[in-house]
């Protein structure tokens, strides 16, 4: 099967990369680039042309699932904010929201996970940490402030992945809560 009619290079990249993310978390790492490819609607060829190896596939599929957050972040950044804790700030709101799309992303959260088993993968998360935390250093909060919000906000995410704090009020109250505090801070 070749490449879909009217589809761009990049626009078959992106079939390919949400197809990789489906097939890894209905079949986790063992899915088969046959499945991914058929999935994206290319030929095994197609999918090869965009991505040499599965570790490739893998690689990209973080990058665009870590690159994907930050754009959510960046989404919810307001730049009338100057007071400290901007960015703090929406990060909180990006790690809370009970958006639908946000759904997703605490999948995607569970998905980068099983994804940081590939060593190169895990490389490139432990580097998308430390961007974060050089991101908050610059902030302009105290770090026992940006630090307390950002773990608590990681953890109401992982939370809300694995089934808790599905009521909305309770994320809600957390988010007033974190953002308060780097208000009350800064």
């Amino acid at each position: 099967m070749g490449r879909q009619a009217g589809r761009s290079p990049e626009e078959t990249r992106l079939s390919v990369l949400d197809a990789a993310a489906h097939e890894f978390r209905a079949h986790g790492l063992q899915a088969s680039l046959d499945r991914i490819a058929a999935s994206a609607g290319v030929s095994k060829g197609g999918l090869k042309y965009h991505f040499a190896s599965k570790d490739d596939l893998v690689l990209a599929l973080a990058q665009h699932l870590l690159e994907g957050f930050r754009e959510n972040v960046r989404a919810r950044f307001d730049s009338a904010d100057s007071r400290p804790g901007a960015l703090t700030r929406a990060y909180i709101s990006a790690r809370t929201s009970i958006d639908p799309a946000i759904a997703l992303q605490h999948q995607d959260l569970v998905l980068i996970t099983m994804l940081s088993t590939v060593p190169v993968v895990q490389d490139l998360a432990l580097a998308d940490s430390a961007q974060w935390d050089r991101d908050f250093a610059d902030d302009g909060l105290p770090p026992h402030v940006f630090e307390v919000a950002v773990a608590a906000a990681d953890g109401a995410s992982c939370a809300a992945a694995w089934g808790s704090l599905t009521d909305d009020g309770a994320l809600d109250r957390l988010r007033g809560y974190l953002i308060d505090l780097t208000l009350d801070a800064g």
